[in-house]
């Protein structure tokens, strides 16, 4: 079944709700034909996942056989839920019966119990591990020798990759690349949206993931391609989007596509007219769905951090941020107490660090923290 709204804010459906990013696809696809691993860089709801998504459905259209596989590892906070999740995600899903999943399974997984279930679509079982902490070392060297004997080709996508640096186990990275080198019919996606953790993984010599992939980075999508894709589905319901309508949501949340896509889903719902006061209107709405959130996880931080907060809110976007003429002009403290509330903002994710500079990561949140008293 088709979507009701073509501008999708989650998921994703086919190309034709998936606007342009045809270079990027294009190049995932080369260097995965010929066996290259790939690192794919982008802020948070830049569009990578999106863009992953399209690439495999591309890859089943000209290869219906092509085994692609998705995992998120943001929510993982040790290699004990790394390896649960990598089990869950791979565990009898390259194989061609539910038979051979079962025999294979259960050949290669010896550390740890595998309980199944069977898709009710595909009749295909569904592996899920419990693993002892003493046991997650053994069991995903197991995953990785079941993956390697069945001589499939795979694709498999890890998302959030750098989420691996904040494991308490050490050598972890180390630990994942001795064993990624040596799987030589399955290709890996590296997807992570901390751009300097991921580079510093991938591009640091002192790093054991050093020069193993090809990295690809992703931007704001062409404003020309965007406004295309997005006028032609308004064209359907005889509603008329123009161009400077469409700049003054493009340029609000800089071309960062999920907001944008959030905009544009409840402007295809709204009333005939489209304008800058409607689009005003659409923004209000989901700012003031949020503000109780904004408020809740604010009241866990020291003043400090939510003036600077704020700050940054007011700026759009700050360079210096300890330089004098900034502190003063938001009456901020000293530049040793700006830079501790800086750290905490980003380590927590609420500020997230550009080329151009420091920005609100959630621009819905730039939006409310400019209204508010602190």
């Amino acid at each position: 079944m088709k979507p009701t709204n073509p501008f999708l804010i989650s998921g994703y459906y086919s190309p034709e709700y998936f606007c342009d990013r045809r270079k990027e696809t294009q190049t995932i696809i080369e260097a995965l034909h010929n066996g290259r691993n790939l690192t794919l860089i982008a802020p948070r709801r830049m569009g990578k996942t999106g863009l992953i998504r399209h690439t495999f459905y591309k890859l089943h259209e000209s290869e219906p056989d092509t085994i692609t596989l998705y995992m998120d590892i943001f929510s993982t906070q040790n290699i004990g839920d790394f390896t649960r999740l990598f089990a869950n995600t791979v565990l009898g899903k390259l194989d061609s019966t539910p038979q051979s999943a079962l025999n294979r399974v259960a050949k290669f997984i010896k550390s740890c119990r595998p309980v199944f279930t069977f898709d009710e679509t595909t009749g295909m079982p569904k592996a899920t591990v419990e693993v002892a902490q003493v046991e997650e070392q053994a069991t995903l060297k197991e995953i990785f020798d079941y993956l390697k004997s069945t001589g499939k080709r795979c694709y498999i996508a890890i998302d959030e990759f750098q989420q691996i640096t904040n494991y308490p186990e050490k050598g972890v990275e180390a630990l994942l690349r001795s064993y990624i080198q040596f799987v030589q019919n399955i290709n890996f996606i590296f997807s992570g949206s901390k751009q300097h953790v991921m580079q510093e993984m991938f591009l640091s010599s002192q790093r054991p993931f050093y020069q193993s992939t090809q990295t690809v980075s992703i931007d704001r999508i062409d404003r020309k391609e965007y406004y295309g894709f997005a006028v032609s589905f308004f064209k359907k319901i005889k509603k008329e989007l123009r161009q400077d309508t469409f700049d003054f949501i493009y340029d609000n949340f800089d071309g960062y596509t999920w907001y944008i896509q959030a905009i544009l889903n409840r402007l295809y719902s709204y009333g005939a007219t489209i304008d800058e006061t409607s689009i005003r209107d659409i923004i209000g709405e989901i700012v003031a769905e949020s503000a109780y959130t904004y408020g809740s996880m604010l009241s866990a931080y020291p003043a400090g951090c939510t003036r600077l907060l704020k700050a940054i809110a007011l700026e759009g976007c700050v360079k210096e941020i300890t330089s004098g003429d900034f502190i003063a002009r938001h009456n901020l403290k000293a530049a040793s107490s700006v830079n501790r509330s800086l750290k905490k903002l980003v380590d927590s994710e609420l500020v997230y660090r550009t080329t151009d500079g420091y920005i609100v990561y959630d621009r819905f949140m730039n939006e409310w923290l400019r209204n508010q008293r602190f």
